[in-house]
């Protein structure tokens, strides 16, 4: 691996749902994706996050796999639920005391806590009163952050407000394949909007609380045309303006790009516009593949049509596998923002892979070493093409349960068996520990 920067931040990210298990200690509510897990059919398997990685009772041995990884920062998320139960009012001691304990542990070791407020668990109350589509949400959320940030703003200075809103808004309120499970297609837009309105809501209030760094992290994608005909251009550059300029876009530049449904829409109030430009200080990326799209059929309800990228390796998940789209991603959103863009951090970037144990137990995890060579290279590429970017957080620490998919992707540096909740680091966290221990 390449030599970055001095200073450069290394770190590895994890999500409350996906990992904390301990859906009915001290006090935590129903989230939707409590609600959606157990509803037959929508998670491979039958799975659940009841149990998890057991993290709310083991946090103080992954905190040691941490230290001894030699990361300097942990992006881990905090569930509203265990803040405030029901989505808004008093919050409860018991929740914010687990957040509490684990920042001091992270801080004892070194390590920087880099907390993301929102991670796609929404409490079930607020998704009974609309949810993202309510815009009452969006003031919620700015009072949860508030309140988070009052306990933890003593020792916490970097904050994550959102993860993915691109995502959320898709999987979750468009296409329901994830929790909350709705099927709005373009009717969904408004989640959009509000997500975007809490964002900027929670940035003041975090910055009032002292935050020093505030930042907000996306998915982000380079769009390829599937052709050189002028419909593939037309359909990709719709894609691209749904999937990275509907949130981009307006947190940058102030204004939305050209979409339909974005026009005049009832939901966007005058001055909201100049609460989602709030300066924030980073910007997160998330990337794992580029998109490949084409001109849609003539009876898709979308504008576009998503195509199989060809010829290259892919994940156990079967996302192809293109180290120069991060690369690109990294000089395309340099390009299109110019000095709007501020500094960034790749908050994921990683891989699920087949991880079989060996008689021995060990975890020959060879494609995701090479996936994570390859990716930092293409970082190192980008930074030295004068990209600014801060800092790299792998997708993630522990295996974990993977959404719609359940425990059936491995995406960790250390394996967890779900039965015993053994960890064992794989040999891709072994390499890590050594690259980062090369680094200056």
């Amino acid at each position: 691996m390449p030599s970055f920067p001095p200073g450069f931040l290394w770190g590895v990210s994890t999500a409350s749902y996906q990992i904390e298990g301990a859906v009915h200690d001290d006090g935590r509510g129903p989230s939707i994706w409590d609600t959606f897990a157990h509803t037959p059919g929508r998670v491979r398997d039958g799975d659940t996050g009841d149990v998890a990685c057991d993290h709310y009772h083991r946090w103080p041995q992954d905190v040691e796999l941490l230290g001894e990884l030699g990361v300097r920062a942990y992006r881990f998320s905090i569930a509203w639920p265990r803040v405030q139960p029901d989505g808004s009012g008093p919050v409860n001691p018991k929740g914010l005391d687990f957040y509490d304990s684990l920042v001091d542990g992270l801080l004892e070791r070194g390590i920087t806590p880099m907390p993301t407020l929102y991670h796609w668990d929404l409490p079930q109350a607020t998704e009974d009163t609309g949810g993202w589509l309510n815009r009452d949400t969006a003031h919620r959320f700015a009072e949860y952050a508030a309140a988070v940030a009052d306990r933890l703003g003593d020792r916490v200075t970097r904050w994550i407000t959102l993860n993915e809103p691109i995502v959320h808004l898709a999987e979750g309120y468009a296409f329901g394949t994830h929790a909350p499970g709705r099927a709005l297609m373009f009717e969904a837009l408004p989640v959009a909007h509000h997500q975007l309105l809490g964002h900027g809501l929670a940035v003041r209030a975090l910055r009032a609380r002292g935050a020093t760094e505030v930042m907000i992290t996306n998915n982000c994608t380079p769009v390829l045309p599937a052709g050189p005909g002028p419909q593939d251009a037309a359909a990709a550059a719709v894609y691209d303006a749904f999937h990275n300029g509907l949130f981009l876009d307006p947190m940058l530049t102030g204004r939305y790009p050209e979409l339909p449904g974005m026009s005049d829409a009832p939901f966007i109030r005058d001055g909201d516009l100049d609460v989602i430009r709030t300066p924030v200080d980073a910007l997160g990326v998330n990337y794992y593949q580029p998109t490949r799209v084409g001109a849609p059929g003539a009876e898709s309800p979308l504008p576009f049509e998503v195509l199989p990228i060809e010829g290259v390796p892919q994940t156990a998940f079967g996302w192809p596998v293109v180290p120069g789209g991060l690369f690109d991603l990294m000089v395309g959103l340099r390009d299109r923002y110019g000095a709007a863009l501020p500094p960034i951090y790749i908050t994921e970037n990683g891989c699920s892979t087949d991880d079989v144990p060996d008689a021995d137990g060990r975890v020959h995890d060879t494609a995701r070493i090479d996936y994570l060579d390859g990716h930092l290279r293409a970082l190192h590429r980008a930074i030295d093409s004068g990209v600014d970017v801060r800092g790299y957080f792998v997708w993630s620490l522990l295996d974990n349960f993977e959404w719609a998919d359940g425990y059936s992707q491995r995406f960790g540096l250390v394996r967890v068996d779900y039965d015993t909740q053994r960890r064992t680091p794989k040999d891709s966290y072994a390499w890590l520990r050594s690259a980062l221990a090369a680094q200056p």
